[in-house]
C-alpha cells in the first residue's frame, strides 16, 4: 500500500522544502535568525533519526526513554530557559523546536514539555544552588529523566486544591498522597512534587511548596497509566506517596506559594501552542500529499473542488496558527508577553489543530485511519495538548476574567 503520510525527511530539509508543500503560506518562517534555523534544523534532524522507532512505540504503547532522552544529547531541552548553566534559547528557535519534534511525533513533543519545560524550568527558578549544581546539567542532557508532579487524581483544573501533603519531623520532611497524569514519573529518575504544608505549628502552614524527589526513595510508587489512546509514545504515571521521607534541603527554597507552580505553568502554555502547530502541519501536509497522489473515478483528488476547498480551509487556519506563535515568540523576546495571551494561543490552536486533524482524516477516507499515514495519531495525541497545561475551559475563563475584570471561577 502506498504510504501518503509526510514524512519528517522530506517535509523539514530546509526551509525551502516547507515552501515547496505550501505550508508556510505568509513565509512566517522565512525571515528567522541563523542562530535559530540552526536549532530548528537539529530537531528537524533528531525527527529523521527516530520517527519510524517512534512510530512503531505508539502503536506498542512502549515508552523508549533512550530515545526520548537522546534529545538531551542534543541540547533540545532547553525550552527558551534563561540560566547561566543552560544553552539560551530565543523564544522562537524553543518554538520551532515544539514545533518540529511534535510534527513528528507528539509524545516526544510531551517528553519536551515535561522534561524542559516543566522539571528543569522549576529546578532553574526555584532550586538552591545545591540543587542546581546536582541536577541541572544531568536534567538538560537527558541523563537523568525528570518529572513535574502537581496533578492529582482528584485535582486537574482545581489543581490548587491539591491534598498532597508534606510535613517536618526531626530533620526530614515526610510527603504523602498521589498525583496523576505525571510524565516521566515512573521512569527512575527525579520529580518536582508540589505539596501543601502539614504543619500548624510552622508560619508556613497550608502554603504549597516544592520537592525534589529521587523515584528511588522507599514510599515512592510510580506506576504507568495503561489503556491510553493518546500519547502512547510516553509513559504517564499514577504516584503514590506514603510515608516518604525527604532530608530538609529537598524543598525547592524559591516556591512559596500555589503561584510559583502556575509561573512555570504559563511559561509552559507558549509551548503547548507550538505543539499543536506542528501537529496540524503534519496533518496538512499529509492530506496535501495524499490528495495529489490518490486517484479517484480517473483523477487525483486535487482536482476535484470539494478538495481544493477543504486545503484552502485547513492552510487558512495553518497559517492563523503560524502567525500566533510568531507573535507569541516576538512578544516573550521583548518581556512583554502576558500569561492570558498565552492562554489565548493555547486556546486557539488547540482548537484549530482539532479541526485541521478532523478534516484532514475525512479527507484521507478509510486510508485516514492507518497509523502508518500518520494523521489518527496526530488526531488523538491533539486530543492530549488539547486538555493538558490548563484545558480550553479554564484558559477561556482565564482570558474572559483578563476581558471583563470579573472572575467566573468558583
Amino acid at each position: 500500500m502506498t504510504d501518503f503520510r509526510a514524512r519528517p525527511g522530506q517535509a523539514t530539509e530546509g526551509y525551502d522544502v516547507t515552501a515547496r508543500l505550501g505550508t508556510d503560506y505568509y513565509q512566517v518562517f522565512a525571515d528567522i535568525p541563523e542562530a535559530d534555523r540552526a536549532v530548528w534544523e537539529r530537531a528537524q534532524g533528531y525527527v529523521d533519526e527516530v520517527g519510524t522507532q517512534m512510530q512503531d512505540a505508539w502503536d506498542a504503547a512502549a515508552y523508549p526513554l533512550d530515545l526520548a532522552m537522546r534529545m538531551g544529547e542534543l541540547d533540545l531541552f532547553n525550552d527558551g530557559i534563561d540560566h547561566p548553566d543552560l544553552t539560551r534559547f530565543s523564544p522562537l528557535a524553543a518554538g520551532l523546536v515544539n514545533m518540529e519534534v511534535s510534527r513528528g511525533d507528539g509524545s516526544l513533543g510531551t517528553v519536551i514539555a515535561v522534561q524542559g519545560g516543566l522539571a528543569l524550568r522549576t529546578l532553574a527558578l526555584f532550586g538552591s544552588p545545591e540543587q542546581q549544581a546536582r541536577w541541572l546539567k544531568p536534567v538538560a542532557r537527558g541523563e537523568v529523566p525528570a518529572a513535574f508532579a502537581l496533578t492529582e487524581p482528584d485535582h486537574g483544573s482545581d489543581s490548587v486544591s491539591l491534598e498532597t501533603t508534606a510535613r517536618r519531623d526531626g530533620t526530614e520532611w515526610v510527603l504523602d498522597g498521589a498525583k496523576k497524569w505525571i510524565g516521566n514519573g515512573a521512569s527512575g529518575g527525579i520529580t518536582f512534587v508540589w505539596a501543601r504544608i502539614d504543619d500548624p505549628e510552622a508560619p508556613e502552614h497550608g502554603a504549597v511548596r516544592c520537592f525534589l524527589v529521587e523515584q528511588e526513595t522507599p514510599g515512592y510508587t510510580g506506576t504507568a497509566i495503561g489503556g491510553k489512546a493518546s500519547l502512547r509514545g510516553i509513559h504517564q504515571a499514577l504516584i503514590v506517596l506514603d510515608g516518604v521521607r525527604v532530608p530538609l534541603d529537598a524543598v525547592l527554597p524559591g516556591t512559596k506559594t500555589f503561584k510559583d507552580a502556575s509561573t512555570v505553568l504559563y511559561s509552559t502554555r507558549s509551548g503547548v501552542a507550538w505543539s499543536a502547530l506542528g501537529h496540524a502541519t503534519a496533518c496538512y501536509e499529509a492530506a496535501l500529499s495524499y490528495s495529489q497522489q490518490r486517484l479517484q473515478f480517473g483523477k487525483p483528488l486535487a482536482k476535484f473542488q470539494m478538495v481544493q476547498e477543504r486545503l484552502a480551509q485547513m492552510l487558512e487556519e495553518l497559517t492563523a496558527m503560524q502567525l500566533y506563535c510568531r507573535h507569541l515568540a516576538d512578544l516573550e523576546a521583548s518581556g512583554g508577553l502576558r500569561p492570558t495571551q498565552a492562554s489565548l494561543a493555547k486556546y486557539h490552536n488547540t482548537r484549530a489543530a482539532r479541526r485541521i486533524a478532523a478534516t484532514a482524516r475525512d479527507l484521507l477516507g478509510g486510508n485516514g485511519i492507518l497509523l502508518e499515514n500518520g494523521v489518527m495519531q496526530h488526531m488523538a495525541d491533539i486530543e492530549a495538548i488539547h486538555t493538558y497545561e490548563g484545558t480550553e475551559s479554564v484558559q477561556a475563563l482565564l482570558i474572559g476574567r483578563d476581558i471583563t475584570g470579573m472572575s467566573a471561577f468558583a
